[in-house]
């Protein structure tokens, strides 16, 4: 993935999906959603523990299969293991008609999923944090 493709999504991405977000303000998947939102996406938090609670002023859903219809998720950025990718990139492609990128963060790296997310039509970006890219591409 280049610096100009990874460039491109962060232009055009509007809404995200972080899957495995956290209530915890110590973790990464906290901190990284509530950078994503102070620069103006809407960060939608996805995980079964926290599932009709609010974070980052918005409902949080149990799957994405539990996202309504009418939100359009242009992106997932993925705070799971490795091992979890396949399950997340399969459910993703079915779930989420408007989906365009499939972000999984440092250390999470799946080559099948992510051959199955372009075999789709997605791009992706693999063990990489938009916390750390943004500054660095888009300044």
């Amino acid at each position: 993935m280049t610096d100009a493709m990874i460039h491109k999504i962060f232009t055009e991405t509007k809404t995200i999906a972080c899957v495995g977000a956290s209530a915890n303000p110590a973790r990464p998947s906290h901190y990284v959603s509530l950078f994503l939102k102070d620069l103006g996406y809407r960060v939608i938090g996805v995980n079964p523990g926290l599932a009709g609670q609010e974070l980052f002023g918005e409902t949080v859903y149990a799957s994405l299969s539990d996202i309504p219809k009418d939100i359009d998720i242009d992106m997932i950025d993925i705070f799971r293991r490795s091992e979890n990718l396949p399950d997340i990139v399969t459910e993703a492609i079915s779930a989420l008609p408007a989906l365009k990128t499939v972000w999984a963060q440092l250390g999470v790296e799946h080559e099948g999923a992510a051959k199955t997310a372009r075999d789709a039509g997605l791009q992706v970006v693999q063990n990489r944090c938009p916390k750390i890219e943004y500054p660095r591409l888009m300044s």
